[in-house]
């Protein structure tokens, strides 16, 4: 083992190990570029290296990209990557109070800790770890994407029946397109944009991103809390809240692990996975989802676990573990590299000379992650808000594109973003519906192979429920759903009256009427998505009918519940609606140039609208000269590096 940690160790190594985390960091913090897309276009620079070597810098691309996730979901409140969700729940409040300095430092930290637990089981359980990742049939696999479902119980205390509405919205969202069950077209309209259906990471970037855009600008006061000096890195405070939340860092670490091992499931599912149970056993203020610490170390320990879980499937059973890990099983084929049973013995210099390197790039991450985190968190702090705005608007525009090379996911996105400000205003929180977004597919997939072979063995029940390993993730589900509203049951047994009913204000009647027409809209869409499955085959009819049948169900339960208890979950925040508007429309009405003028042309005029929407105060001609130029500049970098450095065809028009 010396042998193979001292070829990690070799001048080469460290420095490709530096060189990948730093760009996977800087990759995957850019709203739309994931971790598989920052490995697919790094992959051709491993060629003509040795397989170890290209094991490395690939690993060290990978770490660095789960992590710099962590940093648009803090400060932007808009997940870098898919598996930085749970990030966004309390990493973003703690920087609205001006914590932000110390979530990143939190976030790196707890990174840390889950890439060397998961490169540790990497090391000494790999193939164990590999045989017990194939005892998960599809029956498992549903019922692990109902336990991330059952966040939503712990996310929408404040009005539970909505809550399972907008996840409902989610799933009917990801069920849009061709069928992968029965490869029926579903729910297009007759539209062939749609056909595809709606990209998971365009879809998140629009519900996360584009409604805080629009809060941004309607009203004057400062983003994020400006400190009044600077005060570093916070590791001392860093490393307490480490020690505090030491048993939540272990426990994520290893759920992490255990489902970044299961081929498929991915960092997005390990950090609500464990974001779920963090909040489900923490303690302490402030509350989870208001700034908790607790959240970020959960769910960046068990994202960045999720690589040397990963691993485990691909290189000893030759099964990528998460979508990265596919591109990276690709090239080391064209490599030679044959992943199996026996790479652990006739490989044995490649594995652990890369498992080491992997140690490698994550102690490397410490360092590089809080350097970038401590300058991304002072550019936004500083940046006015006439700057920010339009830079980060063109980020979520052209990140979008990059997924698929397609405009149709850019106007999907800003179509998105407009549905999740009008639920949030009618009280349907963003996350559940984005929850359901992401599971949504998997949980059908696995309910249909599970319902076809229940029915072929003429035992549906026995299929879903007679399954010790289902069981026991069913046990666990269960208590997932009913643990947040047991103070509540606590207080309906003694009789007592929960204090948050005692408190409640009665709405008005013109707040009960706009909550029926908001959750009558709801309905109608499960309605419309009821009719359209009659005239599917069955396969691809059974779970989007399912869930439009419980969705009005939820319905009619949250319409009765605001007629008889006279209580509404709003938002009725001020502002500039104008303004608000402005965002989606600036958006929209670039993407449109894009054609006539090219991406940069356009994304420079959607950006010159997003500043005269974003600006309260009044500028001399020279500021607003200086500030456009700035504006103007970032967009032609970020366009150029786009088409230049990372080769994605951006479409030209008359201009640039």
């Amino acid at each position: 083992m010396l042998d193979y940690l001292i070829a990690a160790m070799s001048p080469l190594n460290i420095l490709l190990a530096l060189l990948g985390v730093a760009a996977g960091t800087i990759i995957g913090s850019i709203p739309g570029l994931t971790a598989t897309m920052a490995v697919a276009v790094l992959v051709p620079v491993t060629f003509a290296m040795s397989p170890d070597s290209a094991l490395i810098l690939l690993g060290a691309i990978y770490t660095g990209a789960i992590y710099g996730g962590a940093y648009a979901a803090i400060l932007l409140n808009t997940p870098g990557t898919p598996s930085a969700i749970g990030t966004t729940f309390d990493g973003y409040p703690m920087a609205k109070k001006g914590d932000g300095d110390l979530a990143v430092s939190v976030a790196c930290l707890s990174s840390l800790v889950g890439g060397i637990v998961g490169a540790l089981a990497l090391l000494l359980l790999a193939p164990p770890l590999a045989e017990a990742a194939l005892a998960f049939g599809p029956v498992e696999y549903f019922w692990l994407a109902v336990f991330g479902l059952s966040l939503i119980a712990a996310l929408s205390t404040g009005d539970f029946l909505k809550g399972l509405i907008g996840a409902g919205l989610g799933i009917l969202i990801a069920m849009i397109g061709i069928s992968e069950t029965s490869a029926e077209v579903r729910f297009t309209f007759g539209s062939n944009t749609l056909l595809g259906g709606i990209e998971t990471v365009s879809a998140l970037i629009g519900l996360y991103c584009v409604p805080v855009l629009m809060e941004l600008v309607a009203r004057p006061e400062r983003h994020l809390e400006q400190p009044e000096q600077s005060r570093g890195f916070r590791l001392p405070e860093a490393v307490a809240i480490m020690l505090r939340e030491k048993i939540n860092l272990l426990r994520s670490s290893v759920i992490g692990t255990l489902v970044g091992a299961l081929p498929g499931a991915g960092g997005s599912i390990a950090g609500l996975v464990a974001y779920s149970e963090a909040r489900r056993t923490g303690r302490g203020e402030p509350a989870y989802g208001q700034g908790n610490p607790g959240g970020i170390v959960a769910t960046e320990s068990a994202n960045n676990a999720t690589v040397g879980g990963g691993f485990i499937p691909t290189l000893v059973l030759g099964i990528p573990g998460t979508p990265p890990d596919a591109v990276i099983l690709g090239a080391l084929l064209v490599q030679g590299v044959r992943t199996g049973p026996t790479l652990f013995s006739e490989g044995s210099s490649i594995v652990y000379t890369f498992i080491f390197g992997l140690f490698l790039a994550t102690l490397l991450m410490l360092p590089v992650g809080l350097l970038i985190g401590r300058f991304a968190y002072r550019a936004i702090v500083q940046a006015p808000k006439a700057g920010l705005v339009p830079v980060v608007a063109f980020m979520t525009v052209i990140g979008s594109f990059a997924i698929r090379n397609s405009l149709a996911d850019v106007g999907v996105m800003v179509v998105l973003g407009m549905i999740g400000w009008l639920a949030t205003r009618r009280g349907f929180s963003v996350s559940p519906i984005v929850l359901g977004l992401i599971l949504g597919r998997i949980a059908e997939e696995a309910f249909v192979q599970s319902w076809t072979i229940g029915d072929a063995m003429g035992n549906v029940a026995g299929q879903f429920f007679g399954r010790p390993l289902s069981m026991a993730i069913i046990a666990l589900t269960l208590l997932s759903f009913i643990y947040p509203f047991m103070p509540r049951i606590r207080q309906i047994v003694t009789r007592k009256t929960p204090l948050e009913i005692a408190e409640r204000v009665t709405a008005s009647p013109a707040a009960i009427a706009r909550d029926l027409v908001g959750i009558g809209v709801m309905a109608a869409v499960a309605a419309t998505a009821l009719v359209q499955c009659a005239s599917l085959n069955p396969e691809a009819a059974v779970f989007p009918r399912t869930i439009s049948i419980a969705m009005l169900v939820f319905c009619g339960l949250a319409a009765l519940n605001a007629v008889v208890t006279r209580h509404v979950v709003e938002d009725r925040s001020d502002g500039s609606t104008p303004r608000r508007l402005g965002v989606p429309l600036a958006m929209a009405v670039g993407v449109m140039l894009v054609p006539v003028l090219g991406f940069a042309c356009a994304g420079i005029v959607m950006g010159l609208a997003l500043m005269v929407c974003a600006e309260h105060e009044r500028r001399s001609a020279r500021s607003w000269a200086l500030l456009a130029g700035g504006v103007a500049a970032i967009i032609l970098a970020f366009t150029l590096g786009f088409r230049e450095i990372l080769s994605v065809p951006l479409p030209g028009g008359r201009l640039f």
